[in-house]
């Protein structure tokens, strides 16, 4: 039902799809982690795990792992490299098709986040044209986060 706005000069020319290259990157938005960024998302999506929140829940038994302290949600990484993905696929005329990320560090308040991509492969099927890319989200000690894979689609206008 909804897609990309296929009146975007990008798509209306097809150039978007045609003008972006294997090995092209881009970066998203940073974001900067703070309880309060914690809070809404946890009021947003009703997770209020006590992992997210809650000091001394973290200083007990649960908290002798390898966690320091409150961590920020997984699913909050999942939406900025998302939004990373929607913000730089529209105006080239793509939709995000799907994002299979891992999580391999804890984000915590006062880390600053930036999501960034790579074009890892193009395909042009019988039906319409494809992208892969590998995402990947880093800290502001260039530590690495989150990485997986994105696919994205260029519907042909014909």
């Amino acid at each position: 039902m909804f897609g990309a706005r296929l009146d975007h000069p990008a798509a209306m020319s097809m150039n978007g799809f045609d003008t972006i290259n294997a090995d092209d990157r881009f970066t998203g938005t940073p974001f900067a982690v703070t309880r309060d960024t914690i809070r809404e998302f946890a009021e947003g999506s009703l997770d209020f795990n006590p992992l997210h929140l809650d000091d001394s829940y973290m200083e007990g038994q649960f908290g002798k792992t390898r966690f320091k302290g409150v961590i920020m949600h997984g699913m909050s990484n999942f939406g900025l490299l998302s939004r990373m993905m929607t913000d730089w696929l529209g105006p080239r005329g793509g939709e995000q098709r799907r994002m299979e990320p891992r999580w391999l560090a804890p984000v915590y308040p006062g880390d600053t986040l930036t999501p960034g991509g790579r074009v890892k492969q193009k395909n042009v099927t019988g039906k319409s044209r494809w992208m892969l890319f590998e995402v990947e989200m880093r800290n502001q000690k260039n530590e690495l986060i989150a990485s997986g894979e994105a696919m994205a689609e260029f519907r042909s206008l014909t």
